[in-house]
């Protein structure tokens, strides 16, 4: 071997370890998920919360392989364009598979985290109330369906939203977490709140039974974003860029990270007047409220931006309520609240900022609010419009909700042949007011 075939070889194998460690740490969020659900569930939903989001992660990856891959190279163009007849993402293709001179499983597989990423956003808001069945129907067509057409209008590098209309999202706030935050709202629509959550039109707190063990998952969560904006880079030999072509670099996305999260953590917790569970939440806000444009962004605006997103989810939260949406852990307000405001302000700060040429499509016309707020109005379209219809027709075939019986005993008595705690700490109880409208809600 010469020296040269010995340097790419070297270069090859340094390009997969980049994102075998992006998915790696992805892994993180999961682990995250799951420990922020079940400590927002009540006590006797536990088990059922921690088995939901490992059925997420299962379904969503094995879904992905056979035919989520597919609609990503095929619809960058779609509808503007023709489909892409994309052979080489079809699972009997050769790149699917152990072919040694393929890349391809590298790519899948952050991809397939993003996707689970998606259904684990849903999960949340959900909790304690949907059947596993119908859930796991509505987080396959999200992760790997309506996600993935979203991250191919949006995110491939010839996506119609970047060649048509100037479109700019490094963190990918719209494709994962605006579409993700749609399709959920489209859900609770259908799901309808919890029993006691809401009575005579006034909203009742059911609080989780382990507060420290929600903000512990969002920890991990964080942890896990760094693998997540890592998969957001493209890394070859001569550089990083983003996926949109325009050189970046590790060191801009972990001052724009750091920044978000410090930002959206101080604005909830201002005002949420120091509630814990919406200030940690902030974090989480703040990053994706500076994911459009992290890769261009000042640390200093990177902070401004993430505050005031932080500042604005407790009010999301509330006009939900409004409406009597019962979203258990803020997943609409973070995810797609935050991402909306994120794209909307990134069109004008970065307004004029020149996009990267694309070899056979020309040069991409510069970042500009129309594109950033139109695109952000298409996505949240393609998730709310699957979510509430696909739901609709479940909740019409009795497959979307428990029975009021079931969900008042709890989900675990049910549903998982466990204890969760064996030893005696005692099932969360209804509170007096919880308990009136239960008697309603079976009578």
């Amino acid at each position: 071997m010469t020296p040269e075939d010995t340097l790419a070889s070297m270069e090859g194998v340094i390009t997969d370890l980049f994102y075998w460690i992006s998915i790696a740490l992805m892994i993180c969020i999961h682990a995250g998920f799951l420990a922020y659900e079940v400590g927002a569930s009540r006590s006797k939903n536990v088990l059922a919360a921690a088995m939901k989001n490992l059925l997420t992660f299962a379904v969503v990856i094995a879904t992905f392989f056979f035919f989520g891959w597919w609609f990503y190279n095929a619809f960058y163009q779609f509808p503007v364009g023709a489909i892409d007849g994309a052979t080489a993402a079809l699972p009997w293709s050769e790149d699917m598979g152990p072919n040694l001179a393929s890349v391809t499983g590298i790519f899948w597989g952050a991809f397939a985290l993003f996707a689970a990423t998606t259904g684990s956003i849903m999960s949340g808001a959900v909790l304690e109330r949907i059947r596993t069945s119908g859930f796991l129907v509505l987080t396959t067509v999200l992760g790997s369906v309506v996600w993935i057409i979203g991250a191919a209008w949006a995110w491939h590098p010839t996506g119609w939203l970047l060649t048509e209309w100037g479109w700019h999202d490094f963190g990918a706030a719209g494709c994962v977490h605006l579409i993700a935050g749609a399709f959920t709202l489209g859900v609770l629509i259908n799901l309808g709140p919890r029993i006691g959550r809401f009575v005579k039109g006034k909203a009742i707190t059911i609080p989780p039974h382990n507060l420290p063990l929600t903000m512990l998952g969002l920890m991990l969560i964080f942890v896990g974003f760094f693998g997540f904006l890592m998969g957001c880079v493209v890394y070859t030999n001569t550089g990083y860029f983003s996926i949109f072509g325009n050189p970046t670099t590790l060191s801009a996305i972990a001052f724009s990270t750091l920044m978000g999260l410090a930002g959206g953590i101080i604005g909830a917790y201002m005002t949420s007047k120091g509630e814990p569970f919406w200030t940690i939440s902030g974090g989480l806000a703040g990053v994706i409220s500076v994911a459009p444009g992290m890769d261009l962004y000042h640390p200093a605006l990177a902070f401004i931006i993430a505050v005031v997103g932080g500042m604005l989810i407790p009010q999301f939260g509330r006009l939900l309520e409004k409406f009597e949406i019962d979203d258990v852990v803020g997943a609409v307000s973070v995810h797609g609240g935050c991402a909306l405001y994120g794209l909307a302000v990134s069109g004008f700060v970065l307004w004029g900022y020149p996009n990267t040429p694309i070899d056979g499509f020309g040069t991409p016309p510069d970042i500009n609010p129309l594109g950033q707020i139109g695109g952000g109005i298409v996505l949240a379209l393609l998730g709310f419009l699957p979510g509430y219809l696909i739901s609709l027709g479940l909740k019409r075939a009795n497959l979307l909700r428990i029975p009021a019986e079931v969900e008042l005993a709890g989900l675990d008595l049910s549903e998982v042949p466990a204890t969760p705690y064996p030893e005696g700490i005692p099932i969360t109880t209804l509170r007096e007011s919880d308990a009136v409208l239960a008697e309603e809600g079976t009578s």
